[in-house]
Parts: structure tokens; sequence; C-alpha cells
């Protein structure tokens, strides 16, 4: 049983309606509680920790100051949310936080009435915020506020721009609340420009403010027009005082700011004017990732997801033994450094994940040869296809759950025109605890019907550096390699770099009774089902990897089709339409008639816990594979 610690104010609230009962003077003890609590909790339960403490003052004041759950908040980045799991009811289970039927590692309608959409994949706020805001003006519900809370990089992706651009058109009562630590926002500076935000938010100007544009609404003298063309003549002015023009602005969205999103007194004050006011509105904050542990502060990059560390040194503690393989992401840097320094066409690619990704590695060694495009995944494959419409040679390293978002890009502006981009899908298959929205099971059905495109998936490491050296030869076109999360199989992970045909799989062991086709990391798992399948028994199993997707291997289809008549296929993607689907409609084209097992994910969403629980429970641990390949009683089409 987890004994919560007692912290003064903080174990009296279970809900936001317990904080509102406390006087502002404690405010400033409850962020401090709040934010020991989420460091006391991260120490022994790895998660997101750098974020949440820069948003510590800003969810106090938020639920301070809003009515919510009625009152709408939508986190952008959910990994900013920590601190408002913890005023919403959950801090007694906290510490189940990304454990397998424990809370979710991220805001979900699911868990919560407090946690008003779902989010993981990032700036998707604003667009979400003004169709809940417009929706209840719709109804007639003119006194709810919807806050979007977006931040941690997310304003540089394309969907928050979009989002803007129609809340500048559309009649709505939303606010958004840009959390700037340390993005790519020019630090605003000036005595005017404090007086500004002083003046914009005082409470004497905005009493004015709303009882002039009230009356004159009233009055039938301001409509939607003319409050559109006050704001624009406001900021006119704002501009020539300032010398200076804000995008949100000219957009139509009032701006505030920057303000310390610190200072939770000063924060309670301006949200409750902004409270008041009509209309888009944006407040501007400044605030620190990592704020309270001096190490995140240092380094939050290295501080975003830490795992285990040691509270009152900083220190991280390494939960991984010397001499361990190391990580695919690892494996895949240091061989694109590799293949860099070979040939000059190559670059790199990434949206926003260099460290994550080990593209690092290359900027650090060859900074003109890499380039992080920010929380710009679309962006990503198509500046990728730029360059390699001039000659250059990218390898645009994105997430896989990630490159959902870069569909259309990716057939009409790589595939289309058989670019050579190689693109590299990180974390590919179940990733755990960070749980559905970033586990990559989609990438083999989804790419699967793309015409030009070349898709494999590496077994283990050598296979990897192989596939990479393999895309970067000359006439490979559109080249997809996925590959997951963690570590693999091999310490002595480094091997001759060597072309493999494409559309070439091989086999792994020979067999008489059935064969089972695997395809990528998850032929591992299934290579030792085999083997405890065999033991003591007569059985004998035939392993194929097919290596690649696309094009299949026809002539080993041939020879499983003439040789066997039960096939088990194995993959760590959607059972529908992934490689199994793939070996069952050839094998119908071809007119073989085996009985077909298809193993793959389920056509549910997967929720978070360890990889290994997860597999298990979606049946493509060893023991479920055994199971299936010592099944007596005859296997059917699934």
């Amino acid at each position: 049983m987890n004994i919560k610690k007692h912290y003064k104010y903080l174990s009296d609230i279970d809900s936001p309606q317990d904080l509102r009962e406390f006087s502002e003077e404690c405010l400033p003890q409850i962020c401090e509680s709040l934010r020991e609590d989420i460091i006391d909790e991260l120490a022994d339960n790895p998660g997101h920790f750098a974020s949440s403490l820069g948003t510590v003052e800003l969810t106090v004041a938020l639920h301070y100051v809003f009515d919510t759950p009625y009152d709408r908040i939508v986190w952008d980045v959910g990994h900013q949310a920590y601190g408002h799991k913890i005023l919403t009811g959950r801090r007694d289970a906290f510490s189940t936080n990304r454990k397998l039927g424990g809370i979710r590692p991220f805001p979900s309608p699911l868990e919560s009435d407090y946690d008003t959409f779902a989010c993981g994949h990032a700036s998707n706020s604003i667009s979400a915020a003004l169709g809940m805001s417009l929706a209840s003006l719709k109804q007639g519900d003119e006194n709810r506020h919807v806050v979007a809370v977006i931040g941690d990089g997310a304003m540089s992706g394309g969907l928050a721009f979009e989002g803007l651009n129609n809340v500048s058109d559309t009649p709505n009562n939303m606010l958004i609340i840009l959390n700037d630590n340390n993005m790519s926002i020019d630090r605003a500076v000036g005595g005017m420009k404090n007086y500004l935000m002083h003046l914009h938010t005082s409470s004497f100007y905005n009493r004015l403010r709303f009882r002039l544009s009230r009356c004159l609404s009233k009055w039938g003298l301001l409509n939607e027009n003319r409050r559109r063309r006050i704001l624009r003549f406001n900021n006119s002015v704002k501009s020539l005082l300032t010398n200076q023009q804000n995008i949100f602005e000219g957009m139509n969205i009032r701006y505030f700011g920057p303000t310390d999103g610190h200072n939770v007194k000063e924060l309670v004050r301006v949200l409750r004017e902004i409270k008041e006011m009509r209309g888009p509105k944006l407040l501007h904050l400044h605030t620190v990732k990592g704020k309270g542990f001096k190490p995140a502060e240092i380094a939050a990059t290295e501080w975003h997801a830490p795992g285990l560390f040691d509270k009152e040194t900083g220190e991280r503690i390494e939960e991984t033994p010397r001499g361990c393989p190391p990580k695919f992401q690892d494996v895949f840097g240091e061989t694109l450094l590799e293949l860099a320094v070979a040939n000059e066409r190559i670059v790199g690619v990434t949206p926003a994940m260099p460290s994550g990704c080990s593209m690092n590695i290359l900027m650090k060694s060859m900074p003109g040869r890499a380039y992080d495009v920010g929380i710009a995944e679309g962006h990503a494959v198509t500046f990728s296809a730029g360059m390699a419409k001039e000659g250059l040679l990218p390898f645009c390293n994105i997430y896989s759950s990630f490159a959902q978002r870069a569909y259309d890009n990716i057939i009409h502006d790589a595939a289309l025109l058989s670019l050579p981009v190689v693109l590299c899908l990180d974390r590919a298959g179940l990733v755990g605890e960070d749980g559905p929205t970033h586990h990559g099971v989609f990438d083999l059905a989804a790419l699967r019907p793309i015409p030009n495109l070349t898709i494999a998936s590496p077994l283990d490491e050598h296979e990897l550096r192989r596939l990479m050296y393999t895309a970067q030869l000359p006439d490979k076109g559109t080249f997809v390699i996925r590959y997951p999360r963690g570590r693999g199989r091999l310490a002595d992970w480094r091997c001759p770099l060597e072309e493999i045909p494409v559309g070439r799989g091989r086999q792994l062991k020979d067999g008489k009774d059935l064969a089972v086709i695997s395809i990528g990391p998850i032929g591992v798992t299934a290579a030792e089902a085999i083997r405890e399948a065999e033991a003591g028994t007569s059985l004998s199993v035939a392993h194929y990897d097919l290596r690649f997707l696309k094009p299949l291997d026809e002539s080993l289809l041939h020879e499983v089709g003439r040789r066997f008549k039960r096939i088990v296929t194995v993959e760590d993607g959607v059972r529908f339409g992934g490689m199994g689907s793939a070996v069952l409609e050839w094998m119908n084209d071809h007119s073989y008639r085996p009985d077909i097992v298809r193993l793959g994910i389920p056509d549910n969403f997967v929720e978070h816990g360890a990889v290994g629980e997860l597999y298990r429970i979606v049946g493509l641990d060893k023991e479920s594979i055994r199971k299936v390949l010592t099944a007596r009683n005859g296997a059917t089409v699934s």
C-alpha cells in the first residue's frame, strides 16, 4: 500500500473545489507542496518530469480561478499536466501513473471529467478548444470558459496555426495560454510593454472596456464587424507604441504578456481580469522547464523523462548493467554518422526529437548535416522530399505514431515521385508506458497500399545497419525502415555494412510441420517460442524472416505455400491490413490454400503498461505464441 506523504494544504485538496476554499495567501505554499509531491513521485515512478514542474503555478491558478470541470481546460502535450491530475482527485492514485491498470500517462476524458479532451500528440489544443467554445455558444451557454494550454514546443506545429487562423475568424470566448518555456518565441522587452501588460489587465481598464462594450452591444451599436475594427485599431496603437507587431494581434486575438508564469498570485489576478473579457484572448507566460529542481532547470532536455533518480543528489539512476545491447536508437544514430561520413549527400531530419531518436549524434559531429524542424512531421517529410529532389539523400526520422500526421506528405510529396527519402520510423510496435497515443502499431497497415514505397523492418541491430546502408544506395526510391524503442539483443552490434537485396527475406530455421513468418524484432520472440514449442516434442517448425513488407519476397512465399498446410504470421503491428493480411492475400491470389493464423495487435487501442505486460495481453509474448504453435485442434483462417 502506498502511503502518501503529508503536505501542508495539499493533503487537504481532493478537488479544485477544495483548492478554491483556500485564501490567495496560501497559494504559494500549495504550489511548493505540489512541486515537491511531483518530485517525490517521479523519483521512484519514472515519467515526464521537467514539463510538469514548469506548470505548477499555472495549474493552481487555473483551477483556482475557473470553475472546473464546468469550465474546460484543454491541455496540449499532456506531460505538462501531472499537477492537474494531482489536484483533480488522483493524488492517492498517482503512484500508479503509467503502470498497467493505473492512471493514464496523459489527460483523458475516459479517466476524469476534468480531462476535457484527449492529448498526447502536440498542437491539437487550440482546434479542440475552439470547437468546444463554439459548441457552448451554439447551445446557448455563454458563461462557460474554455482554456487551451499550449506549450513545450507545441506552438511550432502547423495544426496550432491552423487553429489560430480559425480562432481569429470565428465567434468564440476562448483563452489560449502560451506556456513559453524557452521555445522559439522572442522574449519581449521594454518598459512600455510591461506598462501595456499592466494596463490591459488592470481592473479599472477592463471594467471600463467591458461595460462600454456591453452598452454598445445593448444599443445595437457594436456588432461583430465593428468589434473587429476596434480591436484592429487597438492593436495598431499598441504596435506604434511598442515599435513591434505581434502575430497574435495581427490575427485579431487579444494578446497579454509576457508575464511570469511562476508568480501564482499575479497569475490569479491576470486570469480573473481576462476571464471577464469576451472574444478570443491569448496570455503569454514565461516559465522554466524543470522549475524547482536545479538539475532539471540546467538540463531540461535530459530531464524531460529522466527515469529513476535520487531526488537529494539529483543523480540519475542507471538501470541497465554494463555490457547490455545498445538501444536501437543509438545504433541508428551511430550508423547514420558512419554513412554520412562516407556519403556527402546524406543529411538528417527530425521533428523535435534529436535526442530521442539519437539524431543528435550526427548533429554534434556534423552540425551542418542535420536539421531539427520542430514539431512538424508533415513539414519534415516534405522538407526532406524537397532536398531529395535537388540531389540530397535525407534520412528523416519520425516516431511511428507521430508519422501518422504526415501520411499525405509521404504519399503526395515523396512516394508519388519516388524520391530518395529514407523514412526511419522509430518506436514501432508497442512502446509501453506512454500508452495508446504513442504505440507505433498502424504503420505497416497504413503504408502498405502506397505505391513506390519500400517497407522494411529489421530483426536486430545488424539488420538495421544493413538496411540503412541499402537504403542510401542509388535508385532505391522512398525507403521506409521501422524499428522499436529500446534495446535489441546484440551487445556486439557493429557489423560490416552490406547490401540486403530489396524484397528478399530469409529462412532462419527449417521445419516440416508448419511455417512461422515474422517481420521485425518480434521475430526474436517468435524464435524463442518455436524453441520452446519444439522442446520435448516431435513438432518441427520452419521460421522465415520476411524483412520486407513491400515488395514481398514472392520466391519465399511460393516455397512456404508449396511446402506447408499451416502458416502462422507474427507482427507487432495491427492485424487488420498488416503483414499477415498481405501473406493471406498473396496466398489466395496464387491459389494456395493453407490454414493461416495471423498474430498481431487486435482491433482495439492498447492501454499503457510495461512493454512485456502489453505483449502478453495482446497475445504476442513467447508463451502465447508457443500455445498457438502447439495447438492440436487445427487452425483456421483468422
